[in-house]
């Protein structure tokens, strides 16, 4: 059954593993759950990074035989809600580890918050709000 206990991972491709550690752990503050360590033929690289002892994690593959090219849209979101204004000194951090602010394609999160697109250019959403359901 799913529940609030479910675990989650989100799996996306990305370009450069690397600018996505430097983004999503250096940047925004998640930490390394795990990581291949060295290249295995016929097998992708991952780079695995959330909450320490979260329900949900980002899985990041690159696999250098056959590279995906990410395909971002302006609304492939990963909404943070922040409940507290978005601290300017984080945006930076995000901005210095490779992420670039945007405007957001639904004004909604202008109002509410902060887009960065990642390195590979999906949208990271700062949000001031609470989670509401």
């Amino acid at each position: 059954m799913i529940d609030a206990t479910t675990r989650v991972r989100i799996a996306r491709p990305s370009r450069d593993l690397a600018a996505a550690e430097r983004f999503y752990v250096g940047g925004l503050g998640l930490d390394v759950i795990w990581r291949t360590t060295e290249r295995v033929s016929g097998e992708h690289d991952l780079l695995m990074v959330g909450p320490p002892g979260g329900a949900w994690h980002f899985e990041l593959t690159h696999d250098p035989e056959h590279p995906l090219e990410p395909t971002p849209t302006v609304d492939d979101l990963f909404v943070v809600y922040l409940g507290a204004p978005v601290d300017d000194a984080l945006v930076a951090r995000l901005a210095a580890a490779g992420g670039t602010r945007v405007k957001a394609n639904n004004p909604y999160w202008d109002e509410h918050g902060v887009t960065i697109a990642d390195p590979d250019g999906y949208r990271l959403v700062l949000c001031s709000r609470t989670w509401g359901v």
